[in-house]
């Protein structure tokens, strides 16, 4: 059977802190794929989505969630009972990269090079905050364990900032990561089916890569390639490579690193179901590389098929 042939679901929206940027990506998919001649059908993701994938007669979903339990392996692993295929990473390849404290253990492990951080549990807190032992300098960078798209991302720079930014970062969850801000570039490396398709720099006019900055066109400056030297680069790329191993991610993601002013670069995190908006990294990347956004949408979909 072709693969136009097949019913395929872009799932989008949920309920998760992204919803708003899953449904720009999942919009946009949508209408890649319908373009593309794909029997295609929209799906904002509610409790009811069991129903919902055996009303439309989905054989193949396409997931365009970020955040939540559309990022997190929740949705992988119903998808599974059903029997239904998706796009992107496996249950637990997905856990792993929304659980910055698990994929920082992993990444160790592999020795792939992230920044000095501790893990702060509110339960550790009932004790005064000046008893946390953080032994590295400032700044900090204080967010969820369990979050994306920069969502209750603060930046400290001095110790009174640090109650109110670990209140932000407990508003999304019990466990906050605290590590040491990488002073440099920052790099965003795509990667798809296990190929490194090459990367951006960006350059927030903001303090930091922040949601705002991230969703409102204007606010950034996008570098493709990356002003960064070759040697630099092609580290930069093995490094993000290693990590989406790592991880055993599958289809497309984007890495995120940060270089320092040596040239070395640290893996901040791995997303498993990256932007697709007009602002998003991943469809950047990948324009360079050769791929238009209809191309990039149906090479995701037919890693689909090479894994089944």
């Amino acid at each position: 059977m072709m693969l136009t042939d097949k019913r395929i679901g872009v799932l989008m929206g949920g309920i998760s802190a992204e919803r708003e940027v899953s449904l720009k990506s999942g919009n946009a998919i949508y209408n890649a794929l319908k373009g593309l001649g794909y029997n295609v059908v929209a799906i904002d993701v509610g409790h009811d989505i069991c129903n919902a994938l055996k009303k439309e007669g989905v054989e193949i979903a396409f997931l365009a969630l970020h955040g939540g339990y559309g990022e997190n392996g929740s949705m992988q692993g119903m998808l599974e009972i059903l029997g239904i295929p998706y796009t992107g990473s496996d249950v637990l390849s997905s856990a792993l990269a929304m659980d910055k404290e698990a994929s920082k253990k992993v990444f160790l492990y592999h020795k792939v090079p992230v920044p000095p951080f501790v893990i702060v549990r509110s339960s550790n807190l009932k004790s005064r905050i000046s008893n946390l032992e953080i032994n590295f300098g400032m700044p900090w960078v204080v967010k969820p364990a369990t979050e994306g798209s920069s969502v209750g991302v603060s930046i400290v720079k001095d110790k009174k900032e640090f109650k109110q930014a670990l209140d932000k970062a407990y508003s999304y969850g019990s466990r906050v990561i605290v590590e040491r801000f990488i002073k440099g570039k920052e790099i965003h490396i795509g990667v798809l089916n296990n190929k490194v398709l090459g990367g951006v720099e960006v350059r927030p006019s903001l303090e930091f890569y922040n949601y705002e900055a991230k969703y409102t066109p204007g606010l950034t400056e996008y570098i493709l390639p990356p002003e960064i030297n070759s040697r630099i680069y092609k580290k930069a790329k093995d490094t993000a490579l290693s990590a989406h191993i790592a991880l055993g991610c599958k289809g497309a993601t984007r890495v995120d690193l940060r270089i320092d002013k040596k040239g070395k670069p640290y893996v901040l995190e791995v997303n498993t179901i990256p932007g697709m908006t007009e602002t998003s990294l991943l469809p950047k990347i990948a324009r360079l590389a050769g791929f238009d956004f209809s191309a990039l949408i149906e090479e995701i979909l037919r890693g689909v098929i090479d894994e089944s």
